[in-house]
């Protein structure tokens, strides 16, 4: 996973969700899992 400070360019990839888990937000993607980053 990677750390990102902005998330915008990966959640508008297809198939892509923007997910709050524990007070940070991912972005993950099960069509395309290297996409997987969380903003920090």
């Amino acid at each position: 996973m990677k750390v990102r400070s902005s998330l915008r360019s990966l959640k508008q990839k297809p198939g892509s969700a923007v997910v709050r888990r524990h007070g940070k937000l991912l972005v993950i993607n099960k069509r395309d899992p290297r996409l997987k980053a969380r903003q920090g």
